[in-house]
């Protein structure tokens, strides 16, 4: 079956990720309909697909010939796209670049589950070879997870030609939700506490780093624990190219029961156990974007409805909320489900 899509929004990783990946699974997707609030951006690529421009996005939501939406971009409308798709009764692909506030999750989740459309949520580290065959190698050699180390540096924000209009804690914020998703899926485990510190440059300024201790145990495991070190920062300044790009940390280090492992995204692993080191580059397999669409078709087309990923954004964000408070009250939180 191909599904006909509407596009909303154009990623910061269109070109390298999504549109190469709609390319290569052109027998599954039909691109129809693309709206941008920058119309000129809407022209070139609806005449990459030969699609349709549209001037509004509920224009195009209300249209017969979409089955589903890719929402990529966080623009002026928000989480109104997503809402709009729920009333239309299209299947929804929501990009990572969608910020969506803590107090506005649970109605979202809400819309979701009244309108009986699937809804996926993009989480790129997820799907990346890399950690797909690190997920191998515990299930089969390295064994359960222990302790993982993730950091993640970005530039402080407003370089020329810089697209985003969020400040550098909100940025901080949305890839610390991936993050911590990331960490729970490699340890396969909800987050049960959280305890968070921050660093200000000043008084009243915003936090320039944010770090989050999880405790990512098994309930009632008797076998040990997993906690995880996750943390993000603003504190290189944008014109510091080289400072930024100098000796970056391993995107992930995950020390297991028997062996350690160094993950880059998308494609690089190399793990240690007792027979020494291995070294894994991973090119031959699909690309991110390639599997996060094929995992969307298979999402849409099934007769069993997902919706397990929004509860992963609902879980993640309350997680960093915990985080937050975790600060103002300074010590750390358990999380509810």
């Amino acid at each position: 079956m191909k599904l006909r899509l509407g596009l909303i929004g154009l990623s910061q990783d269109w070109r390298s990720r999504h549109l190469p990946a709609l390319r290569m699974l052109s027998e599954r997707f039909e691109v129809v309909g693309v709206y941008n609030e920058v119309a000129s951006l809407a022209d070139n690529a609806a005449k990459e697909f030969d699609a349709r421009r549209f001037d509004g996005f509920r224009e195009m939501l209300s249209e017969d010939a979409i089955d589903a939406v890719m929402v990529l971009e966080n623009g002026w409308y928000g989480t109104a796209p997503i809402l709009a798709a729920c009333e239309y009764g299209k299947a929804i692909y929501c990009g990572a670049e969608i910020e969506i506030a803590p107090e506005q999750a649970a109605s979202l989740r809400n819309a979701v589950d009244r309108s009986g459309v699937a809804f996926m949520a993009e989480f790129p580290r997820r799907l990346a070879p890399a950690s797909l065959r690190l997920k191998e190698l515990i299930a089969t050699r390295l064994g359960k997870p222990e302790i993982l180390f993730c950091h993640h540096r970005l530039t402080a924000a407003g370089g020329k030609g810089s697209r985003s209009n969020q400040s550098s804690k909100q940025r901080m914020e949305r890839v610390l939700v991936e993050l911590i998703d990331w960490c729970a899926f490699i340890a396969g485990n909800s987050v049960r506490s959280v305890q968070a510190t921050q660093h200000r440059g000043e008084q009243d300024a915003e936090p320039d780093y944010l770090a989050l201790s999880l405790d990512l145990s098994a309930e009632g495991a008797s076998c040990g624990s997993t906690i995880a070190q996750i943390s993000c920062g603003t504190y290189i300044p944008h014109a510091w190219h080289e400072a930024a790009n100098f000796r970056p940390p391993a995107a992930l280090q995950v020390c297991c029961q028997n062996g350690l492992a160094f993950l880059d995204l998308p494609n690089s692993l190399i793990w240690f156990d007792e027979a020494g080191r291995h070294q894994e580059s991973l090119e031959s397999e699909l690309s991110v974007g390639q599997q996060l669409l094929s995992q969307f078709h298979r999402a849409v087309t099934s007769l069993v409805r997902k919706t397990a990923d929004l509860e992963d954004v609902f879980r993640g964000l309350n997680a960093l909320q915990a985080g937050k408070e975790s600060i103002r009250r300074g010590c750390g939180l358990k999380i509810s489900d």
